[in-house]
């Protein structure tokens, strides 16, 4: 008995955060009311309260959610460049196919806005891609003179621009061919140049059969010499 209603609570707490994602994903933290939250998650205030004190308590869950990306890496034999790179992708991914991570960007982007910010998921982010950068400089395939944390946090910088402006101007429908352009800007200035064909800025193969990401278009052939007439 104990155990059925443990089941029902959380059914009912993953509920109310699908729900609030949606509103939050729609109108942002200041645009949604916790009336907006049950009307979505289809629960009772009650209901609500009894999981979470306040707006802000269900906004700080969702956001906390958008460092799960990073759980699978101590797993990972040998995180690196390509790790990194990856990892973008999947960012990338979540956001055009989870409601749960759009809305936990626009709340991370929003709460860094607010007079008081909080950056505490910039710096997650920026250690996990330090995480992934570290040890691909100790290998050599990230050039000896940089600083990873540095690099670490221009890359999250210039992901979460990326992402912004992609849902600007195409809903994120071109967000992969961005993070795509990304990493074909960026490899050359980070990476020894003998090394930079051991990565695929598309993702790896791994990767994108898991997203379900369409190979990367095979480089044109080179035009042939033109004829030469006697």
């Amino acid at each position: 008995m104990a155990r059925a209603r443990q089941e029902r609570a959380e059914i009912t707490r993953q509920a109310i955060l699908d729900g609030a994602a949606i509103a939050f994903d729609r109108t942002g933290f200041h645009g949604t009311s916790l009336t907006d939250v049950v009307g979505e998650a289809g629960v009772t205030k009650g209901a609500l309260y009894f999981h979470f004190s306040s707006k802000e308590a269900i906004a700080r869950t969702l956001m906390d959610e958008q460092f799960q990306i990073s759980e699978g890496l101590p797993t990972i034999a040998e995180p690196g460049l390509q790790t990194a790179i990856d990892l973008t992708h999947r960012m990338a991914c979540g956001l055009r196919s989870n409601v749960r991570v759009r809305a936990g960007i626009r709340l991370v982007i929003e709460f860094g806005s607010f007079t008081d910010p909080d950056p505490s998921p910039y710096n997650a982010w920026i250690d996990t891609c330090r995480s992934c950068l570290a040890p691909a400089q100790e290998r050599g395939d990230v050039l000896p003179s940089l600083d990873v944390h540095n690099l670490s946090t221009m890359l999250v910088a210039a992901f979460s621009g990326i992402q912004v402006t992609s849902h600007v101007r195409t809903g994120r429908a071109d967000l992969h061919a961005r993070v795509i352009d990304l990493w074909n800007f960026v490899l050359p200035g980070i990476a020894p140049a003998d090394r930079i064909s051991r990565f695929d800025p598309s993702g790896s193969p791994e990767c994108r059969s898991e997203l379900g990401l369409s190979a990367p278009d095979p480089a044109p052939a080179p035009d042939s010499a033109p004829a030469t007439t006697a």
